[in-house]
C-alpha cells in the first residue's frame, strides 16, 4: 500500500491505517518525497520585572538594537547555541570516558 495512492483516493483511512502504512513504507526510500523544512514562528509572551526591562531597554540602545525585544532574542539565540554546544561536547567526553572504562 502506498500512502501517496491513498491520499489521492477517495477512501478517507484511519490513524490506525495511515500509521501501519508509515510503518511498513518507512525503510523504503523511494515511498517517500524529499524532506522539506518548516520553521514556526509563535510568539512567546514573557513578562520581566520593570528595572531588568528598563536594564535590557539600556543595552539593547547601547548595542544599536531597534528594541530590547530584538536584543533579548539575540541574547537568548547566542546562549541556546552555546548550552547546545556544550551539551554536545559534553556527550563526547562522557563516551570516550565510557569506551576507556570499558
Amino acid at each position: 500500500m502506498n500512502l501517496k495512492k491513498h491520499m489521492s483516493g477517495e477512501k478517507h483511512l484511519s490513524e490506525e491505517e495511515i500509521d501501519e502504512i508509515v510503518v511498513n513504507q518507512a525503510d523504503d526510500d523511494m515511498a517517500w518525497e524529499e524532506p522539506i523544512s518548516v520553521q514556526v514562528n509563535i510568539p512567546t509572551t514573557m513578562s520581566l520585572p520593570p528595572d531588568l526591562a528598563a536594564r535590557a531597554a539600556f543595552f539593547a540602545r547601547l548595542h544599536n538594537m531597534p528594541d530590547a525585544e530584538s536584543w533579548l532574542q539575540r541574547i537568548i539565540q547566542e546562549r541556546v547555541d552555546f548550552e547546545e554546544s556544550a551539551s554536545v561536547g559534553l556527550k563526547r567526553v562522557m563516551e570516550k570516558k565510557a569506551s576507556y572504562e570499558t
